[in-house]
């Protein structure tokens, strides 16, 4: 069968016949029918994420939808990779996918629309009514965040990204407000100082954030009690941030981490899988997909998807 194999860390994977897997006890074989090509992929392989293949050569890939023998079809994990013609996988790690949703979208919206939820609810906690930055709105995962922060009743949502012709669409999507990125550091700072925020959701980390927190602190010495929490989730534009002192003790400023580190529980993610499914299904969430064959995928390994989820096709 074909598959996505990588060789050696930081090199394009490349597309080549490799043996169908064998299911062990408890493992199904699924018909891989759409697997996302996600930003943790492209980090996965490069060795930039702090999760490695555990041995090389490997097939690449963590999530895919696909069809079981029985012919029901699900979106699934396996550690053994998704980008392949065939894959393996236990039935516990798999999600049915609802009538009127197809394989392609549920594929692509899998991961981008649990991570946006976990920033926002599970390690957010935003509340109806409170303010909402999305920091890197106009990639494939800040757009949906954006979709869900309005559906949550977030007061007012403000996106900030780079890509202007993305950025342009966020307002269409539920944004109050959109910052451009690409300004100087000042007039950025400045864009930033003008709205309040209860929760920011950060895909970028880098010199953006540090703009953004050094708008935040104060050189007075007002008691402040309303917390602004910061939830790191990707880091876009840099691994590190410097993080004056004077930032914490002056605002109200919390940060925590949305990853595998303090996911929510398997049960929870099930149950906000499916809603969120539903609500693709019903046209009530959006995300653009870039279909591709799968012997394509090292064309588009590096392809900037400009808001589009590219899924790749056996």
């Amino acid at each position: 069968m074909k598959a996505v194999v990588l060789h050696e860390l930081g090199q394009p994977p490349r597309v080549e016949d490799v043996p169908e897997p064998v299911p062990a006890d408890g493992q199904e074989l699924v018909q891989v029918t759409a697997c996302p090509l996600t930003n943790f992929d492209r980090a996965h392989a490069a060795g930039t994420h702090y999760s490695k293949p555990a041995a090389l050569p490997a097939v690449l890939g963590f999530i895919a939808a696909g069809r079981l023998g029985d012919g029901t079809r699900v979106l699934f994990g396996s550690p053994a990779g998704t980008m392949a013609e065939y894959a393996v996988t236990a039935r516990e790690w798999c999600k049915e996918i609802p009538d009127g949703l197809d394989d392609e979208t549920a594929a692509a919206a899998q991961n981008p629309a649990l991570s946006a939820w976990m920033g926002l609810d599970w390690r957010g906690k935003l509340e109806p009514g409170q303010n909402v930055l999305i920091l890197g709105a106009t990639g494939v995962t800040g757009k949906l965040a954006v979709q869900l922060a309005r559906r949550m009743g977030a007061g007012r949502v403000v996106a900030a990204g780079r890509n202007e012709g993305v950025l342009a669409e966020l307002p269409r999507l539920g944004a109050d407000a959109t910052i451009q990125l690409s300004q100087p550091d000042d007039a950025l700072r400045e864009a930033f100082a003008a709205h309040d925020y209860h929760v920011v959701l950060d895909y970028l980390w880098g010199h953006p954030t540090e703009v953004l927190l050094s708008s935040l602190g104060t050189t007075d010495m007002e008691l402040r009690h309303a917390p602004i929490r910061l939830v790191q989730v990707g880091v876009m534009a840099g691994s590190h941030i410097s993080l004056p002192a004077e930032v914490l003790r002056s605002s109200s400023l919390e940060i925590v981490g949305a990853g595998s580190g303090n996911a929510a529980p398997v049960d929870l993610i099930t149950a906000k899988l499916h809603e969120l499914m539903v609500l693709l299904a019903k046209g009530e969430l959006r995300i653009d997909v870039n279909r591709v064959p799968l012997a394509e995928a090292r064309t588009v390994w590096d392809l900037d998807q400009r808001g589009r989820r590219t899924v790749l096709i056996p």
